[in-house]
């Protein structure tokens, strides 16, 4: 092996050797303001937790609506996950109060229960609707609009279980989604 050969190597290996070294020394040149502090992750884990609640609640709806949930407990299981909404609801207004802000139109059905519920900073506007039936709201976070509309539009696609094996199924369906026996 020549001289020119061991240079080169050792070249292309310092190049590869800078390369990977590159992201540990940004880290260490930004310092702690690069790293997401504590209320980041509070936050994350809140925003997280708020769509889990949501979606929570509208299998919820859904599933009452298709029948699986008792008329008796159903009441029950909704008040515990509109309190725990609310709660983490109060918990983002805390860390962030202008950029979380609680939802003021709600849906016809649900608005009593959970604008109590909910924060008091809200301010109730009167609700429109367009020709379509859904609510339309001029506010940044309109959380329970989307649940009201959602709901409305499960609940008009949804017609009932399947006669042979008893799974849910949608007015659209000709066959079962879930053993393929005709409707």
């Amino acid at each position: 092996m020549d001289i020119g050969s061991i240079f080169l190597i050792l070249g292309l290996f310092l190049l590869v050797a800078a390369f990977i070294s590159r992201p540990l020394l940004d880290a260490r040149q930004a310092g702690p303001q690069a790293l997401p502090n504590q209320d980041d992750h509070a936050l994350s884990a809140l925003l997280a937790e708020r769509d889990r609640v949501v979606n929570t609640l509208q299998e919820l709806d859904f599933d009452h609506a298709l029948g699986k949930i008792p008329e008796e407990e159903y009441p029950a299981q909704r008040a515990a996950l509109l309190q725990r909404g609310a709660d983490i609801l109060r918990q983002l207004d805390v860390l962030q109060p202008q950029a979380l802000a609680v939802p003021a139109i709600i849906a016809a059905e649900d608005g009593p229960q959970l604008a109590a519920a909910s924060c008091s900073q809200a301010s109730p506007r009167p609700a429109a609707q367009n020709e379509n039936g859904r609510v339309v709201v001029t506010e940044d976070d309109d959380l329970e609009v989307v649940i009201a509309n959602r709901r409305r539009e499960r609940k008009e696609k949804a017609s009932g279980f399947c006669p042979k094996c008893g799974g849910p199924v949608m007015q659209s369906d000709r066959f079962c989604p879930k053993c393929g026996a005709r409707l």
